[in-house]
C-alpha cells in the first residue's frame, strides 16, 4: 500500500486556458496596442520628471459590475481629452482584492459574486473588459497579485500596482522586473517606506524565476530588470503620510538608495484614514504642493466610481448600480471636480517649467 502525501486537502483542479488561447480568442488591435504602448512611454517621461504632467490612476476599488464599469470608464475617457495637456488619466480596474483573512477575491477569482469561484469565466470576463476600455483610448491600470495572471492580462496593461502586503515579497518584485508596464510599489502596512525603496531596487535588477509560458507550459522567466518602477504612499498605522515633510523624508532616503522614487500618492486608504470622502481633502493638499512647486510628486490614485461610498452585498438583492463592494469610493461628480483642481494645479507646474 502507496501512502498517499501529495493532494490532501485538493478538491478539484480544473483546467485553465492557455494564455496564448485566451489572447486569440480576445485579441487586441494595433489601437489598443497603441492606447497601451503611448500610455506607458508617457507614465515613464512623468515619473522620471520629463513630463511635468501629473499621472492620475483613478476608478472604483475593484471591479465587479462589468456594465457599471464601461460606464464610468467613458466618463472618465471624455475628461482625460479635455484635460490631457495636464493630466495622464489612467483607470484603476482592479480584479484582484488581497484580503487579511477572509472575503470576496475579486472579478477574476468569483465572477459571478457568489462563492463559485469560476476562474474559468473572470479571465475572459476581465479581458473582454480591458479591450473595451482600452478601444475607448482610456488606458487601464491594476494591481498584480497572482504571479500567473499577468500571462492574461497584462499586454493591455498601462501600469501596475504591489500592493502594501506583497511589496516585500521576493516573488513580485521577480515579477515586476519582468512586467512591460510601469508599476509602483506601495510602502508597506506599517507605512514604513524603506520596503518600497528597496523593493524598486530589487526589480531593477535581472531575474530568473519559475512562471507560465503563453502556451501555459512551466518556464523559468529570465528578466531584464525594470527601470519603471517607484514609490507609492498609501500611509500606514500611524497616519498619513502625504504631506510635504513625508513627500521630503521619503525623497532624502530614496537618494541616499541611490534612486529616484517617482512618488505617487494614494488619496485612499490610511491616508484618508478609511473614509473615501476624506480624499478630497488629500488631493487638495497635493494639489496645493504642486501649485508651490513640487515636482517630487509625480501622479496620485483615486479610489472612485459612478455613486459614493460602499455597499455589502445581500443574498438575492440586486447591489446597488455603480457603487462598490469593496473599499467606499468618492462618487463621479466629486471625483470630477477634484480632477478638473489636479489639472489646474499641474497647470501651474508646466508653466513655471516652460
Amino acid at each position: 500500500m502507496t501512502i498517499q502525501t501529495e493532494n490532501l486537502h485538493i478538491v478539484t483542479l480544473r483546467p485553465l486556458p492557455e494564455p496564448a488561447a485566451l489572447a486569440a480568442a480576445l485579441p487586441r488591435d494595433e489601437a489598443i496596442s497603441r492606447t497601451v504602448a503611448d500610455s506607458r512611454a508617457a507614465i515613464r517621461a512623468i515619473l522620471s520628471g520629463q513630463d511635468e504632467r501629473l499621472l492620475v490612476i483613478a476608478g472604483p476599488c475593484s471591479i465587479h459590475d462589468t456594465k457599471a464599469a464601461l460606464d464610468y470608464a467613458a466618463r472618465l475617457a471624455e475628461l482625460r481629452r479635455a484635460l490631457g495637456d495636464r493630466l495622464e488619466i489612467v483607470m484603476r480596474v482592479y480584479f484582484e482584492k488581497p484580503r487579511t483573512t477572509v472575503g470576496w477575491k475579486g472579478l477574476i477569482n468569483d465572477p459571478h459574486l457568489d462563492g463559485s469561484d469560476r476562474i474559468e469565466d473572470g479571465l475572459p470576463m476581465a479581458r473582454r473588459l480591458l479591450l473595451d476600455i482600452n478601444r475607448m483610448g482610456l488606458p487601464a491600470a491594476t494591481e498584480f497579485l497572482d504571479p500567473i495572471l499577468p500571462q492574461y492580462l497584462a499586454d493591455l496593461i498601462a501600469w501596475g500596482a504591489i500592493g502594501a502586503r506583497t511589496t516585500e515579497s521576493q516573488i513580485h518584485r521577480q515579477l515586476a522586473s519582468g512586467l512591460s508596464c510601469p508599476v509602483g510599489f506601495k510602502n508597506g502596512t506599517d507605512g514604513g517606506v524603506q520596503v518600497a525603496l528597496d523593493a524598486i531596487r530589487s526589480a531593477a535588477r535581472p531575474h530568473s524565476f519559475p512562471a507560465i509560458t503563453a502556451e501555459g507550459r512551466a518556464a523559468i522567466a529570465t528578466t531584464t530588470g525594470n527601470d519603471a518602477c517607484h514609490v507609492v504612499l498609501r500611509g500606514g498605522h500611524d497616519g498619513p503620510n502625504y504631506s510635504t515633510a513625508h513627500v521630503a523624508q521619503v525623497a532624502e532616503a530614496a537618494r541616499r538608495a541611490g534612486i529616484d522614487p517617482g512618488i505617487v500618492i494614494d488619496a485612499s486608504h490610511a491616508n484618508s484614514s478609511k473614509d473615501p470622502a476624506r480624499q478630497i481633502e488629500v488631493s487638495a493638499d497635493v494639489a496645493a504642493q504642486i501649485r508651490g512647486g513640487e515636482h517630487r510628486i509625480r501622479g496620485l490614485m483615486l479610489e472612485s466610481n459612478l455613486v459614493a461610498g460602499r455597499q455589502d452585498l445581500v443574498p438575492g438583492a440586486p447591489p446597488v448600480y455603480g457603487q462598490s463592494i469593496t473599499d467606499g469610493c468618492l462618487g463621479w461628480e466629486e471625483s470630477r471636480t477634484l480632477l478638473i483642481d489636479l489639472a489646474e494645479a499641474a497647470a501651474t507646474r508646466l508653466r513655471r517649467a516652460a
